[in-house]
């Protein structure tokens, strides 16, 4: 006989409706029906999506949630029909490991308190100092120093948090303890710690483990017997090794190709099975078989109306499928679905066009340095630009000075020529080309100052 065995479980939810009288317009079927069997020494894996039920049947076993319907038998009791007295006494040997570490630990009491409360709950050592000897023990078995005793939840990281949750299941020493997501909230290295531990606890002090994830590698590791739940119902349960090597049940092999395989050989070769449609809800199931809307093989006449039971397929693996064998020959045909390459899932093969290749790019703004020099570069010229203006003007000012001389020069008779005042002496030629060259020179100083005060106003 198993140390524990689950027979019919169902776990129900009253719909209620009314403002004066409450009235059950229905229910939310969270388990419906789920039998399986946990060995002594070996540890169990629940696996599914969120939402099937892991958890509330994890905590139906401990009786945390009442129990619609079926018996959960643990070492020949059926917990089920216990009074509330002796199902707490009998707890004892039933413990959990909850998801979230630091919302079970209260945050107002120290690690001693903590893990010393079950102890006095149930009568386990004479006073407190026995206590903590063991106390120290168990911490001492899950990797924490002593001085952790005094100290309080929010001073331990997220992987000691869970340690310490792990201590006070193993101080109470049960024979079986339910794992719920027990390393989903951790980073990889630190799950691989806590999975590592919770191994060399089983092989020390012989646990059982009932260890619920979603997580396939994990549950791949540390798992003896796997079973995989559906929409509140036990799809395919086989041994470990058998159920990643060849799942039978439609559902399993969606979930199987859709972890990756660190072998690029090998994820080049696989294939991913695509769902269509939506996970029903659980207060309005499918009739038949629960996973006919969404399975690739479904066929209306029978998978629609039957529910499938769990039959053993040869070897410990046991699937509740109709067409389960003709799957796996290939005889039966996909109805809906898409089966495509796993590396190539949402990911377009159309190659870039030479056209789209060879497009210009816009040009883009640089950074606000070059920016703002370009800026700077552009004032400075729209500055020069009236200075050089001004420096052309003087130059060809000076070029007409000369042109103006050299005819002077040439044509010195026209000069003597011109009328003289009565009474005045006529200027001998000496004498006049000298007036003459400071004339030109000062009217030339004149125009060079004017145009060097525009430029200057320019500037």
């Amino acid at each position: 006989m198993s140390l524990l065995e689950l027979d019919g479980v169902k776990v129900h939810f009253p719909i209620k409706k009314g403002l004066l009288f409450d009235r059950t317009v229905g229910h939310v079927y969270a388990v419906d029906g789920i039998s399986l069997k946990v060995e002594a020494g070996q540890t169990y894996g629940l696996v599914g999506e969120s939402g099937c039920g892991k958890t509330t049947l994890g905590r139906s076993v401990l009786r945390l949630v009442d129990i619609t319907e079926g018996s959960v038998v643990l070492d020949g009791t059926d917990l089920a029909k216990l009074p509330g007295e002796e199902m707490r006494r009998f707890r004892r040997r039933l413990q959990m490991v909850f998801q979230d570490p630091l919302g079970s630990l209260n945050p107002r009491q120290n690690i001693e308190s903590i893990l010393s409360e079950g102890m006095v709950a149930h009568g386990i050592g004479k006073d407190q100092e026995e206590r903590r000897e063991k106390i120290k023990s168990i911490l001492d078995k899950v990797g924490l120093p002593s001085n952790a005793l005094s100290r309080y939840p929010h001073e331990f990281s997220g992987g000691q948090r869970q340690r310490i949750g792990i201590a006070r299941a193993l101080v109470l020493e049960p024979d079986v303890i339910i794992c719920d997501e027990p390393v989903s909230a951790l980073d990889v290295s630190v799950q691989a710690q806590v999975i590592n531990l919770l191994e060399e606890l089983q092989e020390e002090l012989g646990l059982t483990y009932l260890v619920i994830a979603h997580d396939l590698a994990v549950v791949r590791h540390i798992s003896d017997t796997i079973g995989v739940m559906y929409l509140g119902s036990l799809v395919e349960e086989a041994p470990s090794d058998a159920l990643y090597a060849e799942p039978k049940h439609p559902y399993t092999k969606a979930l199987m190709s859709a972890v990756p395989v660190p072998d690029p050989e090998v994820e080049d070769q696989r294939e991913r099975i695509l769902l269509i449609g939506d996970l029903p809800s659980p207060a309005n199931p499918p009739s038949g078989c629960r996973f006919h809307t969404r399975c690739p093989w479904a066929q209306a006449e029978r998978c629609s109306t039957e529910r499938p039971q769990l039959r053993d397929v040869g070897g410990g693996h046991r699937v509740a499928c109709h067409f389960a064998d003709e799957i796996a020959a290939g005889t039966l045909a996909r109805t809906t679905g898409e089966v495509v390459p796993a590396t190539r899932e949402g990911v377009e093969d159309a190659p870039v066009s030479e056209e789209l290749a060879a497009a210009t790019v816009p040009e883009q703004a640089g950074p606000p340095e070059q920016e703002s020099t370009k800026a700077e570069t552009a004032e400075k010229t729209d500055a020069a630009e009236p200075a050089e203006k001004a420096e052309a003007a003087v130059e060809a000012a000076g070029q007409a000075e000369q042109a103006e001389k050299a005819a002077s020069a040439g044509k010195p008779g026209e000069a003597a020529e011109a009328p003289e005042p009565e009474g005045a002496e006529a200027p001998e030629p000496e004498d006049e080309e000298a007036g003459q060259a400071e004339e030109a020179e000062k009217a030339e100083k004149a125009e060079k100052a004017d145009e060097a005060g525009k430029a200057d106003k320019a500037v």
